[in-house]
C-alpha cells in the first residue's frame, strides 16, 4: 500500500522542473504578507542567539536562501530527492538534504527556527500531531516555527484536489490549538486573501517553543 508520503514524494519529483520555473528565483515579490511573516521570524530567531534553523520541505531551495539572506545559518530538508537535487544545484553555498518531516535527521532541541512553509498541507489531520511533534522535538527552548498553509473559516479540514498532491485546508485557530498541544505558545497568526488566483485563504501561525 502507497502511503501519502510515497504519492507526494513521486508527485513532487514528477513536477520538479515545473515548480522550480515558478519558484525557485523568487522572494516572494508578489507575497508581501509571507515575505513580511518570514522576515519576523528571522528576526526572531536571530534575537534569541542561536541561528541554526532549518527550512523543512524546502523544494527547490528558494526560502532556504532567503533565511540565508536574513543572517540565519538555515539548511533545506524535502522529501522529494528531485527537489533537493535541484535546490543543491541552484544554490551550491548552502545544505540540503532528502528526509521525512516525520522523522528529522536533526539532534533534539538544537534549532533555533523551523520554517515550514506549506509544507504540511498534504499531511492528513490524523497525522498532524505526531509532525507537529516532531517540528518541536528539534526546537531549542525559545526556539520558533513559522507554519504556513492553506486556510479556512470552517470549523474543520478540508480536503482538497491539489495540483500535485491531495492537501487540506485548516482553521487558523483550530492550528494554533494543535501548535499548543505540540508543547507551543502561539506569538502571532494570519489569515488573508491570496494575491494570487487560487482562491484560498493563506494563513500563517508563529509559536515559540517555551
Amino acid at each position: 500500500m502507497v502511503n501519502h508520503q510515497d504519492e507526494t514524494k513521486a508527485a513532487y519529483d514528477g513536477v520538479v522542473e515545473v515548480y522550480a520555473a515558478m519558484f525557485a528565483d523568487q522572494r516572494l515579490e508578489t507575497q508581501p504578507f509571507a515575505r513580511n511573516m518570514i522576515g519576523t521570524f528571522a528576526e526572531l530567531v536571530r534575537g534569541t542567539g542561536n541561528l541554526r534553523a532549518a527550512d523543512v520541505g524546502c523544494g527547490p531551495g528558494h526560502l532556504t536562501a532567503m533565511l540565508d539572506d536574513f543572517g540565519l545559518d538555515a539548511f533545506g530538508l524535502d522529501l522529494s530527492p528531485a527537489m533537493v537535487a535541484h535546490a543543491r544545484q541552484s544554490h551550491p553555498a548552502l545544505r540540503f538534504g532528502e528526509a521525512r518531516m516525520e522523522a528529522l535527521p536533526v539532534k533534539d532541541g538544537v534549532l533555533g527556527g523551523v520554517l515550514a512553509h506549506y509544507s504540511v498541507i498534504h499531511t492528513p489531520p490524523d497525522e498532524l500531531p505526531a509532525l507537529l511533534a516532531e517540528l518541536v522535538r528539534v526546537l531549542a527552548p525559545e526556539g520558533l516555527l513559522l507554519l504556513s498553509f492553506f486556510g479556512t473559516e470552517g470549523p474543520e479540514p478540508v480536503r482538497f484536489d491539489h495540483k500535485v498532491a491531495p492537501a487540506y485546508n485548516w482553521p487558523v485557530e483550530l492550528m494554533a490549538e494543535s501548535l499548543a498541544g505540540a508543547g507551543l505558545v502561539t506569538v502571532a497568526r494570519l489569515l488573508h486573501d491570496p494575491a494570487s488566483e487560487r482562491g484560498f485563504l493563506d494563513a500563517h501561525v508563529l509559536a515559540r517553543r517555551p
